[in-house]
């Protein structure tokens, strides 16, 4: 497997390929064992998968260009194990120890999860994972928004003039703040319980800014949508999201329908025909805000139209997004969408 000076497996593949699409070149459909290899390398790296292809797309770089911006991405110091991670995932290699060993550190943690989480899990479709991370990483993260945003979180005035938002997301991604968050291994714990496994990847993902309403800025979406085709059986896979403040219901709170994943395909099949179910009035199937504390991470399974809504308090929702997956996730989805069996993640 061809690689360049950063020694990374499948990265000079995903870059020949882009750079062939975006040419116009005659371009073949990635299988899935190849579209999961792009994500765990851009993931692997600390990347983000839409600023990525946004950076190939846009500038067209040598495979060395793109190699320094990945350093560039990383700080300028891309750590051995994340590269050893990656290519003990997509190649094979003889040194497997460090990745297995962090793996088998998460296997032996005690479970964060209980059985009543579990039960609430397969009933609701969504759970809360409290005191997630400290309350001090919060803070950083928190800080570090504030920071990116050139706001003043004193000064409500300042919270409506950043023009970088997309709505309510914010295209931050790297941050030492944000990354100590995605490596918490309380967080890494709660999403083994529910995938089975402990070989996971933590994507990176945006953040969100959600100000109170105001009479000249509305709250702009996402109302509640999904992120998944609805062709059935919708796979199993998760999403997640850290409050990085004390969020009440009314404060634009992340917003779901419990208990959806179990009645989606009747649902679907009750609508008239050629009803479009996204355009549907989603909020009358029983929506419910969810508030949570500073610290505490929400995952939600990917049939629950899931969303935010207008903040009517006085301070900002400020969020982190972060979800994890197995390496061969596919490998999973039919076998998720039921009680775990594993007992080593729910003694």
């Amino acid at each position: 497997m061809e690689v360049g000076p950063l020694g990374v497996f499948h990265l000079k593949r995903l870059w020949s390929r882009m750079m062939t699409t975006f040419g116009g070149w005659v371009y073949e459909e990635p299988s899935v064992d190849e579209w999961d290899f792009d994500k765990i390398v851009i993931h692997g790296l600390g990347l983000n998968l839409e600023e990525t292809f946004q950076y190939l797309a846009q500038k067209r770089p040598s495979y060395s260009e793109f190699e320094q911006w990945v350093i560039q991405k990383n700080e300028g110091n891309l750590h051995k194990a994340q590269v050893d991670k990656i290519n003990a995932a997509v190649g094979e290699t003889t040194d497997k120890r460090n990745s297995q060993r962090a793996k088998q550190e998460i296997y032996d943690a005690e479970p964060v999860l209980s059985a009543e989480d579990l039960t609430f899990w397969e009933e609701n479709g969504y759970l809360i994972l409290h005191h997630a991370v400290p309350e001090e990483n919060c803070q950083a993260a928190e800080q570090a928004i504030w920071e990116s945003m050139g706001m003043d979180s004193s000064n409500p005035d300042t919270w409506y003039q950043n023009s970088q938002r997309h709505g309510i997301m914010v295209q931050f991604f790297n941050h030492p703040a944000l990354e100590t968050n995605r490596r918490s291994p309380r967080i890494h714990k709660a999403f083994a319980q529910l995938w089975g496994t402990a070989d996971l990847w933590v994507t990176v993902d945006r953040v969100s800014f959600n100000p109170p309403e105001r009479r000249n800025w509305h709250f702009p979406g996402p109302k509640l949508h999904w992120d998944t085709s609805l062709d059935q059986p919708i796979p199993f896979d998760v999403s997640g999201l850290l409050y990085l403040t004390d969020t009440l219901a009314d404060q634009g709170a992340f917003t779901c329908v419990p208990g959806f994943h179990r009645r989606i395909a009747d649902w679907l099949g009750s609508l008239p025909p050629g009803a479009d179910p996204r355009k549907e009035d989603l909020e009358k199937l029983g929506a419910v805000a969810i508030p949570g504390k500073q610290g505490d991470l929400i995952i939600w399974h990917q049939a629950l139209p899931h969303g935010s809504r207008p903040n009517y308090a006085c301070r900002p929702r400020m969020v982190q997004y972060l979800s994890m997956y197995p390496t061969r996730r596919k490998l999973h989805f039919d076998s998720i969408d039921r009680k775990i069996s594993d007992a080593r993640f729910q003694r």
